[in-house]
């Protein structure tokens, strides 16, 4: 049934299955499946599935609260408790209204926290390989997803609370990890910059380059972090509406876009969904299939980390929108034209062969957004 954390990060998925046998019988609430077995509304799935997203969105606005103020270090720090909180109340929940404030709260957390991560990335990477460091971000995401399904598999059958009990509670591992993570390392220079502590940012300077605070090279890349700190303060001080005007706002729209693409991409249909569509398809072990479409999402990042930095940030989100765009609509094509539903809504399989090769379009619109969109949004 449940999720994972890339690093603790903003894709912590649901797959929110039939197959959970016993999470649907103690968390039903009266309603049955057409075979008489106890399950959830749509109303009910949609709520517990969508309920993360909306406390993402607001994680994500509350994130430079956090991140100017605290820092950019102690900000991942606190946030990783606010993820850790909403953990705790999934694990403790027997009931969905304990179950989606824990899903709020832990999207509260993956919102501050795949807001900053990035953001820390960017401000520490030297710029020779920024793209490909800002890049394993989604390469952490993918092996989230990764180790998901791993947990899904092996504890879907189960027929106690741990079946969903620890699958959530293995969250906490990952964002524990990242907690004392942080602990070892420095803040960002050019946070230090903006607050005026210089020596303090040539010594994190030095700590992330491993090399003196007083080496040239470390006094060099300070100079242009503090010349470019300053030149955006001599512009003058801009507000919140300045971000939506001329010239900034092409700039604006051009990342905001490339965030909202990635997502309408439809690549969440996959993970969220992804084990209730492959056994509505006819597949008998749909969370296998799951595992497998994980383990290509993590192998297809990899090369486009490399080519990030090789091909160009434009090419590859080029081709990689045919790519997907095209695999879609054959994924599409034979789900239509091989599939009908009974009078009861039960998913009739007409050529069983056709879902397969639908699946087959899956892993290759996969490939493609895991090598483009997926590293080259952030």
């Amino acid at each position: 049934m449940l999720t994972s954390t890339g690093s603790g990060t903003r894709y912590e998925r649901l797959t929110l299955s039939r197959g959970q046998d016993f999470w649907v019988r103690q968390f039903s609430t009266g309603s049955e499946d057409s075979s008489g077995k106890p399950s959830i509304t749509s109303s009910q799935e949609s709520v517990i599935v969508s309920i993360l997203s909306a406390g993402t969105f607001f994680g994500a606005l509350a994130s430079p609260l956090l991140a100017d103020t605290l820092g950019r270090r102690k900000g991942l720090m606190i946030s990783t408790w606010v993820f850790n909180f909403g953990v705790a109340l999934q694990t403790a929940a027997t009931a969905i209204p304990l179950f989606v404030a824990g899903r709020f709260f832990a999207g509260f957390g993956v919102g501050l926290i795949s807001a900053m991560i990035p953001l820390y990335q960017s401000e520490t990477a030297p710029k020779w390989i920024r793209g490909a460091i800002v890049g394993a971000y989604q390469l952490a995401i993918t092996v989230g997803l990764l180790l998901a399904a791993i947990v899904n598999n092996a504890s879907h059958a189960r027929q106690d609370s741990g079946s969903y009990r620890i699958p959530i509670a293995v969250q906490f591992a990952w964002s524990l990890i990242l907690f004392f993570g942080m602990i070892l390392l420095p803040e960002t220079p050019r946070f230090l910059v903006k607050k005026g502590k210089l020596d303090k940012a040539a010594k994190a300077l030095g700590k992330l380059r491993r090399l003196p605070a007083d080496h040239p090279s470390v006094q060099e890349e300070l100079g242009e972090v503090k010349a470019n700190h300053d030149f955006e303060m001599n512009i003058g001080r801009a507000r919140h509406i300045d971000c939506f005007k001329p010239p900034i706002l092409k700039r604006q729209f051009t990342g905001m876009a490339l965030q909202a693409l990635q997502q309408l991409t439809g690549v969440n249909f996959i993970f969220y969904y992804g084990t209730k569509y492959f056994k509505n398809s006819g597949i008998t072990n749909a969370f296998v299939i799951q595992m497998v479409t994980s383990g290509i999402n993590v192998v297809s990042t990899l090369p486009g980390m490399y080519a990030i930095d090789k091909w160009g940030r434009r090419p590859l989100l080029l081709w990689g929108a045919v790519g997907m765009t095209v695999s879609q609509f054959l994924v599409g094509m034979l789900g239509t034209l091989t599939t009908s539903q009974d009078e009861s809504g039960n998913i009739i399989v007409h050529n069983v062969a056709a879902q397969k090769a639908g699946i087959a379009f899956i892993c290759l619109y996969i490939f493609f957004f895991a090598s483009t969109w997926g590293p080259l949004a952030w």
